[in-house]
Parts: structure tokens; sequence; C-alpha cells
């Protein structure tokens, strides 16, 4: 294999490029994980950790997946059989709601338009109905990375409480932490799911369960589903003081710290302001190539990707390997009944104006040798709003 000069373009909705700060945080030797260096700095991560979601109770920190913190929300306040209503309008939640039949929750599923955010008042109408409380949870997805689509969590909560229904409210937000606001107290959201390689600009390896006093009551009140490795007991006890009930992955962790600093010396708000800026850049360069967004609600698209449509008989996933070989440069896959429909451009994480330019360089090159049907400006749209924004 020959080699090529410069960097890859990972323009993904995750994994995102990972700061060379915190890759050098990583670099540092492995201490004692049972040492006092080493419990100083997890319960800063805690700290850290609660600034970011929005005020939790606490935060879980578990080497895996955010799929795997999907299952530790669910069999951590859940008793076998009970019933979960989930709405399903993306891949990723769709997904949540198989774990939770293979674990043997009885899942009820309110679909939605893949192209809209959830409805709250259809949610508000199904959990007045539910008088005799069988519902124990509500599950959705704050930004739906596989469609661009952002739900309003606020309005489903307010559907929760409109019913006087006690249900959990649990929210996968994982590529929306650090890229939207969020801000889980004040929201009322009980349990959150969220992943190390998105917003937080980090490798894939960790999880984040962050909850409420109410998922902890939960928790300590239920008959337990069957649960080891990702029981909340075990880990409370240890994580007073810093620590794990098994070996943690030390140099995630120096890595979380450097990012989590980063995320402070920038600001929430800024942060956020950065996604939405270039957001909306790239949605001008969708525009300006003629090309649709897959999300039709105007309030509801995504700071963290946009997924792009191509033309009827045209094959997203041809275009996407001709970008890739041609040019280097990555762009998300559509999932499920979206694959070769959708192609997916990210735009969260460690990214700025000229790395963005770049990438909507590779795209606009790559529909124009790749032959998808589209108009030339989408570039030009995008340096133009970005100029004078």
């Amino acid at each position: 294999m020959s080699y090529r000069s410069g960097r890859h373009f990972l323009q993904l909705p995750g994994p995102t490029q990972v700061p060379g700060r915190v890759f050098r945080a990583m670099a540092r030797a492995v201490i004692d994980h049972r040492g006092p260096g080493f419990g100083r700095m997890v319960l800063g991560l805690f700290e850290g950790l609660k600034w970011v979601f929005g005020d939790p109770a606490h935060v879980f920190i578990f080497p895996s997946s955010a799929s795997g913190c999907w299952e530790t929300a669910l069999v951590n306040t859940l008793s076998p059989g009970d019933r979960v209503l989930l709405w399903n309008n993306g891949f990723f939640t769709s997904k949540w709601g198989g774990f939770a039949r293979e674990l043997g929750f009885d899942v009820e599923v309110r679909t939605g338009d893949w192209r809209h955010p959830a409805d709250p008042e259809r949610l508000a109408a199904r959990l007045a109905q539910d008088r005799t409380r069988q519902i124990q949870a509500v599950l959705i997805v704050h930004n739906e990375t596989s469609t661009g689509v952002t739900s309003d969590i606020a309005a489903v909560r307010a559907a929760l409480d409109e019913a006087h229904h006690p249900a959990l409210l649990m929210v996968d937000a994982v590529s929306s932490l650090a890229a939207t606001p969020y801000r889980q107290a004040e929201w009322g959201v009980d349990v959150t799911v969220c992943g190390s390689q998105k917003g937080l600009m980090l490798p894939p390896g960790l999880g984040f369960c962050a909850v409420s006093e109410k998922a902890l009551d939960r928790h300590r009140e239920v008959a337990p589903a069957p649960r080891a490795y990702f029981d909340w007991t075990a880990m409370l006890g240890d994580n007073e003081g810093g620590y794990f009930p098994y070996t943690p992955p030390t140099t995630l962790l120096y890595g979380l710290e450097a990012s989590l600093a980063m995320l402070r010396e920038e600001g929430a708000d800024a942060t956020c302001a950065r996604h939405a800026r270039l957001a909306e850049a790239t949605r001008q360069a969708v525009a300006g190539w003629s090309l649709r967004n897959y999300c039709q609600d105007p309030k509801a698209v995504s700071n963290a990707g946009t997924t792009v449509m191509v033309g009827e008989g045209e094959d997203a996933e041809a275009f996407r390997l001709a970008v890739l070989e041609r040019f280097d440069m990555s762009l998300g896959t559509g999932l499920g009944p979206l694959k070769g429909k959708v192609f997916r451009i990210g735009h969260l994480g460690d990214l700025n104006e000229l790395m963005l330019m770049g990438a909507l360089a590779g795209v606009e090159m790559g529909l124009k040798t790749s032959g998808i049907a589209h108009t030339a400006g989408g570039l030009a749209a995008a340096a133009e709003f970005l100029a004078e924004a």
C-alpha cells in the first residue's frame, strides 16, 4: 500500500477526530488505580462530567461503548418484564428497543416519522391512557445520529408531567452532548446515556450513564434484573473515593481529563454556538448543491451531523467509497433502511471553520467525480456564510 500524504479526514458524526492534546494526555504512564492520586483524578472527572451533563446526581463511567450503557440504564432501574415506552424515530432508537427486548423487558413502540422529531403530544396522550401505570420508563434519543434530527427533551418531560406519570425518562445523548445544549436536571431527565467518541473528543471505549436521585432510588427499590459487571451498587461504593470495582481504562481517563478541561476553557455556550454555526454552514452547502437534508423540520436540524439524501437511482454508498478512495475522507453511511439512500457529514467535536471547509470541498469534489446530480456552489455558500456569520 503506497503512502498518502496529509491526514485522513474522519468526517463522521462519531467517532470524531481526537485532538493532539487528548492523545498527549493519554501517553502518560499508567499509575496505581488504587492509589490516592488516581482517586483524586477520578473525583475531578465526576465533577467535570456533572457540569457537562447538567447537574445529575451522579455519572457512572464504564469501560464500554454507549450501547453498554443502554443496558446498564435498563437493568439497574427496572424489574424483569417491566414495560418501557420507546419513541422510534431512527436507527439508534430502534436498536435501544432491541436491547430492551433481548433483556426481557416489555417494549411498547410508538413509531414516528424518521424525518421529524419526537411528538410530545402523542407521547402525552399515550401516557394519559396508562391509568394503571404499567409503563416504567420512556426511552428517547435526543439527537438521532442516523437521521440528523434533534428532539425536544424538555417537551417530552412536559408530556410526562402533563400526564402526572411516574415513569423514568431515559435519554440517549450520544451525539448531542457537548454539541447541543443539554440540561439533565433542568429538563427532569432521570438517566442519560452517552459515549466518549463524539462531542467529548475521545477515542471509543468509555460509556457514561448520568442519573438522577429518582433513578438511584428506583435502583435501590426495584426487584433487580440480572446484572453483574454493570451493577450500580458495586460502582457507587467504590466511586465515593474515586475508584472502580474493577481495573479501569486509565489512559482513557487521562484523555477524559484533558477533554473536559478543553470544554471548560471554551465554555459550554461557546461550544454549542460553534457547533450550531458549523452545522448551519453545512446545511448552506447542502442547499447550494441542490441536495436535500433528510431532516424536514427546520427547528430540529442537528448540530452534530447532517444526513444528506441522494437522488432516486443514485447510490450513496458508491459515492462514499469514491470520496474515501479519491480524497481520503470518511463520510457516514446510511443506517438501516437508509442504506444507500443517504450519506452523513459529521460536524462535531474538535472542528473549526477551515477543517469543515476542507471536508465540504471533499464532498463537492466527490459529487462531481462520482456523477451525483447536483449544482455547483455549495462550497461557496458555506464559505460566504462562515465569512459573514
